[in-house]
């Protein structure tokens, strides 16, 4: 029986090439044979509460000119998908969140939602990470100034951020001593209206920020490590860090180890969390990336890694 995929993303024709994830899961489907369907999130809706999507049938192609072929689109149940990849990126803002409630109508009528709906809603990337504090280095949640000025002068040298976005956004690198430290938190928490997080600094960034991706709590043996440029505190690709792939050590695999059951349990089957120096940063649930630049290095293909686990599922 052929197992048809369904995929919500931002729109094909726009992405890049050489570094998306989702294509590069989108040619590995292909080439097992699945029937592939192709969404944006606006294409979602309810009706008798049932969950629709104008889907269209969807042909992708190892070439850069011309990687993908759309048929016309057709409103169908979700449910008439095996498999439902929710690979929209941020922002996490509440369209996105209307969309997991739709998503679980689908794992509830049948579908297999990867990552589950519920899960992409309870594990915001930076706060889920409390859910491991022998993982992380010192970190305090507020958006009251004078908390979060107590935790600068305590660490001397810390980081903060806010707790959505991606890709390196709005993240200060902040001193006991820095005259701008008032106005980066007023900034930041909106004069005290949002929470943000701060962490200690870790010096081991200039090793970089390791990317390591989890396919149901197993982890690929290699990371991508986003390296600063100089005079730049950001490792993430997205603010010009330089990506360099490394082996995972004894503490990669032991802050994995401490991960996988949670994660299994939750069904983030996909999962690329960020760890610095000895210490988890971040878990991305959304849309982890760097499968291309992985495989390319090593020789990997992470994508039938992840079908596998995906049909490991769908037999249960």
């Amino acid at each position: 029986m052929t197992i048809k995929l369904g995929v919500i993303m931002d729109p094909i024709g726009s992405i890049n090439y050489k570094k998306d994830s989702t294509l590069a899961m989108l040619l590995e489907a292909q080439a097992r044979g699945y029937t592939l369907y192709y969404m944006e999130q606006p294409d979602l809706s309810v009706s008798a509460n049932t969950a629709y999507g104008l889907m269209r049938k969807l042909r992708v192609f190892a070439d850069p000119d011309c990687w993908f072929e759309l048929e016309e689109p057709e409103n169908l149940p979700l449910s008439e998908l095996d498999v439902i990849l929710m690979r929209k990126d941020p922002p996490f803002d509440m369209d996105y969140i209307f969309t997991t409630y739709l998503l679980e109508l689908a794992e509830q009528a049948g579908s297999l939602v990867v990552n589950r709906a519920q899960s992409l809603r309870d594990a915001n990337e930076k706060l889920y990470t409390l859910q491991f504090p022998q993982c992380m280095p010192e970190t305090r949640v507020s958006c009251n100034k004078a908390q979060l000025k107590a935790f600068v002068e305590q660490h001397r040298d810390a980081i903060l951020k806010p707790l959505e976005g991606m890709g390196g956004a709005s993240i200060f690198r902040v001193r006991q001593d820095d005259p701008n430290i008032n106005v980066i938190i007023e900034t930041l928490t909106d004069h005290g209206r949002h929470l943000i997080m701060a962490q200690q600094f870790i010096p081991e960034i200039s090793e970089g920020d390791k990317r390591i991706l989890l396919i149901d709590g197993e982890p690929v043996p290699y990371a991508l490590a986003r390296i600063p440029t100089k005079g730049e505190t950001r490792g993430n690709l997205a603010a010009g860090g330089l990506a360099e792939g490394v082996e995972l050590n004894e503490r990669d695999y032991w802050i994995c180890e401490q991960l996988a059951p949670e994660l299994r349990n939750r069904g983030l089957i996909f999962v690329g969390i960020d760890v610095i120096g000895d210490y988890l940063t971040e878990i991305n649930v959304t849309s982890p990336t760097c499968i291309r630049e992985l495989d390319s290095q090593y020789g990997l293909n992470i994508s039938a890694k992840l079908f596998e686990a995906i049909e490991t599922r769908l037999k249960k």
